[in-house]
């Protein structure tokens, strides 16, 4: 009997138990749906997670204070200043734009509207390094900055709270008393990293300062942050040595990190692969248990084919023969299984990209892996029952009733 054969006879042994098939294969579905599921949607955390870092901006670096000093000794550490800005941006070659940036929550009004909103104090160089754009009017300048003067530039959800259709642009907005200039509006960006950067104000770093926060210390105006472009990502490395040099010469030691978005990135990319792996193998559990359900279904169809078996052999079936045959048919059930199960996990991820914001997506590798695997499983546990069929003694098996 060639393979086709044996494949016709399989099918046609199998419809002919349709429940008992269908419950068979239902442990090897829910397994390889749960297994595509976990990876599409772990696939998809990574993507999230990396279009979240890129809306910070390209070749980003991030400067921060230590918690200890160069001796391991915990000490009382001055805040990142501006100036600690302007020298890196003037004296680290490797640089492209500087960002420092003050934030705090307040309230912003036109006339009878009235809105809480974030509004962040920063420098020019805040649309290069945050990969921003404007797109009605302009930002403020360098010149504006060091003059302290009292312009804003609007984020485009919140100039549609306050102006509506009006247009914006030389219009006086109060931010906690004080009265802006609008000057520009914003491109849509979008929320990332737990900040809208629609809904928010922009304003020079000094007038913030001065007039909304009042921030001054001895050492200058403090920051809350500070972010940076390298010229280029030949060029990172290069600028967090350079950005390191030029601080701890600055502040006398050396109290301050810098990290690239790549170390980050790379970090979160290991953390939501290991969970993903931990997931995927907790969900490949319930494989084995298919398996096992498959070899006790075959078991059960050995004992009631035990004479057709015998009819088999005796006119000449070969026990390769008969091996083959009940291997085939745990195969299919294994295959099918995971066929049904793949796309149930298609599905799954699917549905979570149209309601969350993740992008899920499937490699073609895992999907091919999972269609080997559940083959496996059924020529694995499918021997046993194989075995014992076609080791069966014909007469003994005639004889069975």
């Amino acid at each position: 009997m060639d393979i086709f054969e044996s494949v016709k006879i399989a099918v046609t042994t199998l419809t002919a138990n349709k429940l008992r098939s269908s419950l068979t294969m239902l442990g090897i579905a829910i397994g390889n749906a749960a297994v595509i599921a976990l990876v599409g949607i772990g696939q998809g955390a990574q993507n999230y997670t990396s279009e979240q870092l890129e809306s910070y901006g390209a070749n980003s670096l991030f400067v921060y204070l230590s918690l200890e000093d160069t001796e391991g000794s915990m000490s009382e550490i001055p805040q990142l200043v501006l100036s600690d800005a302007e020298a890196i941006a003037t004296t680290a070659p490797a640089v492209k734009a500087v960002a420092p940036q003050i934030g705090s929550q307040l309230s912003i009004s036109y006339l009878n509207r009235n809105t809480k909103s974030s509004v962040t104090g920063t420098t020019p160089g805040f649309l290069y390094v945050r990969n921003m754009a404007v797109a009605q009017g302009r930002f403020f300048n360098s010149s504006e900055q060091q003059q302290n003067v009292q312009v804003v530039t609007l984020g485009s959800e919140l100039a549609r709270k306050l102006f509506g259709s009006e247009d914006p642009l030389g219009k006086e907005v109060k931010i906690s008393n004080a009265s802006f200039l609008v000057i520009g509006v914003m491109k849509a960006k979008g929320a990332g990293a737990g900040q809208n950067f629609d809904d928010a104000a922009y304003v020079p770093i000094t007038t913030m300062a001065d007039q909304l926060t009042g921030r001054r210390s001895p050492y200058g105006i403090p920051i809350d942050s500070m972010q940076v472009s390298a010229k280029d990502k030949q060029s990172i490395r290069t600028a967090a040595f350079q950005i390191t040099n030029i601080l701890t010469q600055l502040r006398g030691k050396q109290d301050i990190s810098v990290a690239s978005d790549k170390s980050f990135n790379d970090l979160i990319n290991q953390v939501t692969q290991a969970l993903s792996l931990t997931l995927a193998a907790i969900a490949s559990i319930s494989l084995l248990v298919g398996g096992i359900g498959i070899m006790n279904i075959m078991l059960v169809s050995v004992t009631e084919r035990t004479q057709e078996i015998g009819l088999r052999k005796a006119v000449g079936a070969t026990q390769s023969a008969i091996l083959t045959q009940f291997l085939i048919e745990a195969i299919i059930l294994s295959v099918a299984g995971g066929l049904i199960g793949i796309g149930v996990g298609i599905s799954g991820t699917t549905i979570v990209g149209i309601f969350t914001p993740l992008t899920p997506s499937v490699p073609v590798g895992a999907i091919a892996l999972a269609v080997g695997v559940s083959g496996g499983i059924g020529l694995i546990f499918g021997v046993v029952p194989a075995r014992r069929a076609a080791q069966l003694d014909p007469i003994v098996a005639l004889r069975s009733a």
